[in-house]
C-alpha cells in the first residue's frame, strides 16, 4: 500500500494560471477554498525524487503535471540552490514616499515583492510584504526574513524589490523596481537609507529602520558548488560466476527474481541516477568472449557499440545487461585495471571540479590482476573519481578489502594512493532472507554510497578548488 504524507502548504496565488510561490511546497497542489480550507478543484500532481532536483542542470527542474484525464495539467518548475551555513537573519521595515496613483477610484494599495537572484541569473520570489490599502505614502510592518532565504548567505548578490498596486483580480499593476544588496542593507542599520524607486519618473522609497542578528556572522559566503556527476557501471563476466542459464549461477536469469548482479545495479543505480542530469550511463562488461571474433574483452560496452557505450538511465543498462548475456561467453580472467582506466582518462581531462566520476563494479571478486587494479587506482586516487565496489556471492572478498583503503591506504610500486576512493561492500551482507528486498536494497544503496559525498570533497579540498560563483547578473 502507498502512503504519502504532506510537508507543508504553499500560500494561495490568487486569480493566476501562472503562479510563483515563495514559501515551500508539496508537490500536490489545488485551488484552496478559503472559508473551510477544504480542497476543490484538483489541478494535477507530479511525483519527482529529491535527487532529481538536485541533479538537475543549474537547480532548475521542470516536470509536467498530470492526474485529469483526457487534459493537459500544464507544468511545475522547481529551482534548487544548496543553502549556506549562514544562520543571519535580517529584520526590515520599509516605507516610501508619493508613489503613483494607479485606481481610477481611490489612490493605490501597494505592497512590496523581494526576489533572490538565483545562479543562473533568473530571480525568485523570497518574500512579500502586506498590502497598504488606499496609501501612496505607505509604511509597512517590520518584517524578519533569513539572509539564507535573500540571498543564500553572499552579501553580494542582487536583490530586486518591485513595487505593485494590489488589484483583487491579479492583474497587480506594476509602480517601480529598484535593486540593492544584503551588504547594502546592513548598511542602512538604525539609519535611513532613500532608494529610488524608477519607472518613468523617480519616486522613493525608504528602508527606515533594519536590524540584524545571527548565530554567525561572516562576511563572505562559500556558494555551492555546481559539479556533474557522471556513473559508469562494469559488471564481471567470467565464468567463476557459473554458466546464466542455470539456477546456481550468479547471473542467473529467474522468471521471478532478479539476479544479484542486477539486484545491486538496480539498488545503486536508482539512487545515484537521480544526480546525472543526462541520465546516460557508460556500461562495460569483462572477462568475455565477445561477437563477432570471439575474443576476450576487458572491457565491451553492453549495447554492443562502442561508439556510444552510454545507456538511457539504469532500465537501459539493465536492457543491455540482460542482452548481452545472451551474445556473449562468460570467460576470465577477471581484469579491473582496463576499466578503471578507462573512467580515469575520462577524468583526467576535466580536473577543474566541474565533473566528478563514479565506477561501480559489480563483481564475484575473483580478482587477477591485483597489481595493475593497485597501480590504476593510486593514479586514478589524484582525479575527480569515486570507484564503488559491490562484491556478490560466496567468495572470499580479502582481495577487495585490501582495495577498499579505509584501514590501510593502497599502495603500488611505492607509491600511496592520495585519496581513499575505493568502497567495497559484499552484497551477501544485505540479502534479507524473509524476502523484503525493498528494504535490504535500501540499505545496500545507502552504505555503497555512504562515502561519495565525502570523497569528492576531499578532491575538492586537495586541489583547493572553490565552490563556482554565482553567474553574472
Amino acid at each position: 500500500n502507498s502512503f504519502r504524507r504532506s510537508f507543508g502548504r504553499t500560500e494561495v496565488i490568487d486569480n493566476t494560471l501562472n503562479p510563483e510561490f515563495v514559501r515551500k511546497f508539496v508537490l500536490d497542489y489545488y485551488f484552496e477554498e478559503k472559508q473551510n480550507l477544504r480542497f476543490d478543484g484538483f489541478l494535477g500532481q507530479a511525483y519527482i525524487a529529491l535527487g532529481e532536483v538536485i541533479g538537475s542542470q543549474r537547480g532548475r527542474l521542470e516536470r509536467p503535471l498530470t492526474g485529469v484525464p483526457g487534459k493537459k495539467c500544464g507544468t511545475i518548475v522547481l529551482f534548487a540552490e544548496e543553502l549556506s551555513n549562514c544562520r543571519d537573519i535580517i529584520t526590515m521595515q520599509l516605507c516610501a514616499n508619493k508613489l503613483d496613483k494607479k485606481d481610477f477610484f481611490g489612490k493605490s494599495d501597494p505592497f512590496l515583492v523581494f526576489y533572490r537572484s538565483n545562479e543562473d541569473g533568473t530571480f525568485t520570489i523570497c518574500h512579500k510584504t502586506e498590502v497598504v490599502k488606499n496609501n501612496l505614502n505607505p509604511v509597512w510592518q517590520p518584517f524578519s526574513i533569513p539572509v539564507r532565504a535573500l540571498c543564500n548567505g553572499d552579501y553580494d548578490r542582487t536583490v530586486k524589490i518591485d513595487v505593485f498596486d494590489w488589484d483583487r483580480d491579479g492583474s497587480h499593476d506594476f509602480i517601480g523596481e529598484f535593486a540593492t544588496s544584503y551588504r547594502e542593507l546592513s548598511r542602512a542599520q538604525n539609519q535611513f537609507t532613500v532608494y529610488e524607486v524608477s519607472f518613468f519618473e523617480l519616486k522613493y522609497l525608504t528602508l527606515s529602520n533594519a536590524s540584524f542578528c545571527g548565530i554567525h556572522l561572516s562576511l563572505s559566503s562559500i556558494p555551492p558548488l555546481r559539479t556533474q556527476l557522471n556513473f559508469t557501471v562494469a559488471i564481471d563476466f567470467t565464468a567463476s560466476n557459473g554458466i546464466p542459464s542455470q539456477p546456481t549461477s550468479l547471473h542467473y536469469m529467474s522468471p521471478y527474481q532478479l539476479s544479484s548482479y542486477a539486484m545491486a545495479l538496480k539498488a545503486v543505480g536508482e539512487i545515484i541516477q537521480d544526480y546525472d542530469s543526462d541520465k546516460l550511463f557508460p556500461a562495460y562488461g569483462f572477462g568475455a568472449k565477445v561477437p563477432p571474433d570471439g575474443k576476450v574483452s576487458h572491457q565491451f560496452p553492453l549495447n554492443h557499440n562502442p561508439d556510444n557505450p552510454s545507456c538511457e538511465g539504469i532500465e537501459g543498462v539493465l536492457e543491455s545487461y540482460f542482452h548481452s548475456l545472451r551474445t556473449v561467453q562468460l570467460y576470465g580472467p577477471t581484469n579491473f585495471a582496463p576499466v578503471i582506466n578507462q573512467v580515469a582518462r575520462l577524468a583526467a581531462q576535466e580536473t577543474d571540479g566541474s565533473q566528478y566520476y563514479v565506477l561501480l563494479i559489480i563483481t564475484d571478486g575473483v580478482i587477477s590482476d591485483m597489481l595493475q587494479t593497485k597501480e590504476a587506482i593510486v593514479s586514478a586516487s589524484s582525479l575527480p573519481m569515486s570507484i564503488i565496489i559491490v562484491g556478490v556471492g560466496p567468495a572470499d572478498f580479502l582481495a577487495m578489502e585490501e582495495l577498499d583503503g579505509d584501514e590501510v591506504r593502497v599502495s603500488s610500486r611505492g607509491r600511496y594512493a592520495e585519496r581513499d576512493i575505493v568502497q567495497f561492500v559484499p552484497f551477501r551482507d544485505y540479502v534479507d532472507h524473509s524476502g523484503n528486498h525493498v528494504l535490504s536494497m535500501a540499505r545496500l544503496a545507502k552504505d555503497v554510497l555512504a562515502e561519495i559525498p565525502e570523497q569528492l570533497l576531499s578532491y575538492m579540498k586537495t586541489r583547493d578548488i572553490k565552490p563556482l560563483s554565482a553567474s553574472p547578473q
